[in-house]
């Protein structure tokens, strides 16, 4: 009799358990589609064109693509390295930088980190943060920006400039100074005589240009 208990009471706990719902362990869904990346590309070394013309040469560890996001945005996470051409394919600039973003519909690069953009010209430009309006040519940056032409060098709280950096303004500039030529033939000193002090010509002596901290500088060539 007592066996039979057991056994009937085994059925009804079988019987229980069948009856449960079973549970099935899942991952949550993902809800921010525009998180995923249309394409993923690594080891990137090509031209970008734009109507048939050659805009610039783009190297890169990773690039990734998303039209999903609104603005739909490139992004090179482990840093980017552009070589800018004009119409005759001839190299005008280099672009380097950790981090960049490029906003394909509105062609205007963000470049953050350690950013260096430098013409063929001897312009070069570095900070934090840069954009590169593509539309309007123009370079702009909103934090430090050190400039360093072959006259001058600049650091000022604010940067704008075309893409050549001929026509370039520094905010809040806090100094400027003449750089000396490198590698510039120094004359021979003087001999104690009258001859020597009239035939031999003396250099002018270079200025050292300080502005006042709150002026903007302007460039223009």
């Amino acid at each position: 009799m007592e066996s039979r208990i057991i056994i009937h009471t085994i059925a009804i706990l079988l019987a229980l358990t069948a009856c449960q719902e079973v549970k099935e362990h899942t991952a949550p869904a993902i809800s921010d589609r525009d998180s995923v990346s249309m394409m993923t590309t690594y080891g990137i070394n090509t031209l970008i064109s734009d109507s048939g013309v050659t805009k610039y040469r783009m190297v890169a560890e990773r690039w990734d693509v998303n039209v999903l996001k609104n603005p739909n945005k490139w992004t090179f996470d482990k840093g980017v390295f552009l070589e800018q051409y004009d119409k005759k394919f001839k190299p005008m600039a280099y672009i380097q930088c950790d981090t960049a973003y490029y906003y394909d519909k509105q062609k205007i690069w963000e470049l953050r980190g350690r950013v260096v953009y430098k013409t063929t010209d001897g312009m070069t430009y570095r900070g934090e943060e840069l954009f590169w309006d593509e539309n309007k040519h123009e370079l702009y940056s909103h934090v430090f920006s050190h400039v360093v032409t072959p006259e001058r060098e600049l650091q000022g709280s604010s940067f704008r400039s075309d893409e050549a950096m001929r026509h370039y303004t520094v905010n809040q500039s806090k100094g400027s100074m003449v750089k000396p030529q490198e590698n510039s033939a120094q004359p021979e000193p003087a001999k104690d005589n009258k001859a020597n002090e009239d035939t031999i010509p003396q250099p002018p002596k270079r200025q050292m240009k300080k502005a006042t901290r709150g002026n903007t500088f302007n460039k223009q060539q």
